[in-house]
């Protein structure tokens, strides 16, 4: 028998590996004959390097960069075992925990450290580089990682603009000509799951701005600012994304990515699966276990789960998805591959006790789970 185990990681409580890790333990209690597969995955968000680097054998860096406020920090990115594709995960270096709450301020903070995990990775002429951009603490258009990498936004006197949102409609002029010739030779997949445009009310500012201490009226200078970059850097660029889906993720990081880099976006799941060959490591399972921390409506937008479940189909492998908890519209999750959903609780548990309890009720899970499978295909 061979078991796919495949899960995201639940977060604030286990990295997806230590996720796999429990509900193996549960399998081979059960089927101790077992040949499991452990691939743990992300979507793009927290997670995505040690996802990729542990599912390829791949191996991790450190960089010293700049955080959203300007500080030096050591930010983590991995090289995958192919030895040619890098992966960087945007919330190393600009993430928003790295911001104290009372600190939040989108008007001030800067991508300059994401733009500086691109140099170490071209630093080190790898092929292709992987960016997920989930997490930001960022509201900068990408300016910040754009400056990393060697373009200049100057204002109508043609002195630079200062870091953060806040100044972006200072913009008069945007010099590309300093931009780092290795990123044409580059290839870059952005691994993004929203498809917000940059400006408007389903923009950067107006959806993502307020959780990064926006109020409503740095919304409207938010918004204001990213337009008046939008325009100078299509003038600069030829290149017109600001409409495009994806464009307003990450504070307008994706938008920053097609304008300065060859960026290609796509959903993060997809970009994490095709990475580790999730294809030909399913197509011969009996089944797959996946599971997130929670699963809800959401899910069924593509979350990982969905994402594990849609390649397993094509080879007609069973999907079974163990999750922290189940809410509203978690059943929707069976119209898109998955076969049946199931909580890692076994009693009334308060969030707080699942949480701390969480390998310890992820194993037992998947234990009843693989009982059940053994009494229906006897």
């Amino acid at each position: 028998m061979k078991v796919v185990i495949a899960p995201d990681s639940y977060k604030g409580c286990l990295s997806a590996l230590e996720v796999a890790k429990a509900m193996e333990r549960g399998v081979l209690s059960v089927f101790p004959a077992a040949e499991v597969r452990k691939i743990p995955i992300a979507d793009g968000g927290e997670g995505t390097v040690a996802a990729l680097v542990t599912a390829t054998n791949g191996q991790l860096r450190q960089a010293e960069v700049t955080d959203p406020l300007g500080n030096k920090i050591n930010a983590h990115w991995g090289v995958l075992g192919d030895g040619r594709t890098a992966v960087i995960e945007m919330a190393a270096a600009s993430g928003l925990p790295l911001v104290p709450k009372e600190k939040r301020d989108p008007r001030v903070t800067t991508t300059y450290g994401t733009g500086e995990l691109i140099q170490a990775a071209l630093a080190e002429g790898l092929a292709k580089i992987i960016i997920g951009i989930g997490g930001s603490a960022t509201n900068d258009g990408g300016t910040g990682m754009a400056r990393a990498l060697g373009v200049r936004f100057l204002d109508a006197a043609g002195r630079e603009v200062a870091a953060g949102g806040g100044s972006l409609a200072a913009i008069c002029q945007i010099d590309t000509t300093g931009l780092d010739p290795r990123l044409k030779n580059t290839e870059i997949v952005v691994a993004c799951d929203v498809d917000n445009p940059l400006c408007g009310t389903r923009g950067a500012s107006a959806v993502f701005g307020p959780q990064k201490g926006a109020t409503p009226e740095m919304v409207q200078q938010l918004d204001a600012g990213l337009a008046k970059y939008a325009s100078c850097a299509k003038q600069a660029t030829g290149r017109d994304v600001a409409e495009k889906a994806g464009a307003g993720a990450a504070g307008g990081l994706g938008a920053g990515l097609m304008f300065f880099t060859p960026a290609q976006l796509k959903p993060g799941v997809e970009i994490v699966l095709d990475a580790v060959g999730f294809s030909d490591i399913v197509r011969d399972a009996d089944f797959v276990i996946t599971g997130e921390g929670r699963t809800d409506f959401q899910t069924a937008f593509g979350k990982a789960p969905v994402g594990v479940a849609k390649v397993a189909k094509t080879h007609g492998v069973p999907v079974f998805c163990i999750s922290g908890g189940l809410g509203e519209g978690a059943d929707d999750v069976l119209a898109q591959g998955i076969d049946a959903v199931m909580s890692i609780c076994d009693r009334p548990l308060s969030l707080e006790e699942c949480m701390t309890a969480g390998a310890q009720l992820i194993e037992p899970a998947a234990a009843r789970l693989c009982r059940v499978i053994m009494a229906v295909t006897k």
